[in-house]
């Protein structure tokens, strides 16, 4: 029996033994309101993650500082020990403040007792990607990342971590890094009306680069367009769907982490994975970016 997930096809992280399916699982929101603290409902997140995995999700992307450690507790709680084939990818480079405030945790020291404070919680030896977050909340900045993923790199080297991703990273900013470590994967802000990557998407599929979009579906403020929705409306699919849809056939190289706490939302996202798009409505989706451009 083929699981719902392949039908997205899959993808090989460059010069990693690791294959993951396309459509994968964001834990973001397995934490309370704002990403922080516990959820309304534990018992329901443990729920959403068994259904991901075992509808075939082999990819699942977390961090520490989610809750801060919520989600990862939780993974842990849920899916430990971890199905051969799983692969976790979290983040370093941040850290919550007690009033839920998101704070740069770029430091040697800071970065380290991140790597740490992940394989703890979630209760392995070894993280399978570690992606390096820096930037603003949604935007880049410029400016060298040397000093921090040089850190990164001595923790592969050191064995505890296996590959190095970049988050919210500009293409010299990539440049700069792979002359220190490969990057195997950089996850940036990116969706069907937010598509200021689109050449950097391009660049780093010809390069074999996983592009994995973080707020595929708006994120805090969620995709409102209505030519998505009339889209959406003629095929008999929701709106975001069609959006999840849309990235999958965007390019090969992209992967999905769409995240919700609910058993409900989850199986309406994966369903996206078995959606084929006619070009008449492809060439609407693709306009709605166009537009944003121009604005």
């Amino acid at each position: 029996m083929i699981a719902q997930t392949d039908l997205a096809g899959s993808f090989a992280l460059p010069g990693t033994s690791i294959t993951v399916n396309r459509m994968g699982y964001g834990a973001m929101q397995l934490a309370g309101p704002h990403v922080f603290g516990p959820p309304r409902d534990t018992n329901e997140a443990v729920a959403v993650l068994h259904d991901a995995v075992e509808s075939g999700v082999n990819h699942i992307d977390t961090s520490d500082y989610y809750g801060p450690h919520v989600t990862n507790q939780i993974i842990k709680r849920a899916l430990h020990p971890y199905p051969k084939g799983l692969v976790i990818v979290t983040k370093l480079g941040a850290r919550r403040g007690a009033d839920a405030s998101w704070i740069p945790a770029l430091s040697r020291q800071k970065l380290i007792d991140g790597a740490h404070d992940n394989l703890k919680n979630l209760g392995i030896d070894v993280l399978d990607v570690v992606n390096l977050r820096v930037g603003g909340f949604t935007e880049p900045s410029e400016g060298s990342i040397e000093e921090p993923l040089t850190v990164l790199a001595e923790l592969k080297r050191q064995g505890l971590i296996r590959h190095i991703g970049l988050s919210n990273v500009t293409a010299k900013q990539v440049a700069e890094a792979q002359a220190i470590t490969e990057i195997v994967c950089v996850q940036n802000f990116y969706n069907v009306a937010q598509r200021k990557d689109d050449a950097f998407i391009d660049s780093l599929a010809s390069q074999g680069i996983a592009y994995v979009p973080f707020f595929p579906l708006g994120g805090f403020t969620p995709l409102q367009s209505s030519a998505l929705d009339a889209a959406a409306a003629s095929l008999e699919v929701t709106p975001m769907q069609l959006a999840l849809a849309w990235l999958l056939h965007r390019s090969p190289n992209i992967l999905l982490i769409p995240g919700t706490s609910s058993r409900k939302h989850l199986r309406e996202n994966l369903k996206a994975a078995s959606l084929r798009i006619p070009a008449e409505a492809l060439a609407n989706l693709n306009s709605i970016g166009e537009q944003e451009k121009e604005s």
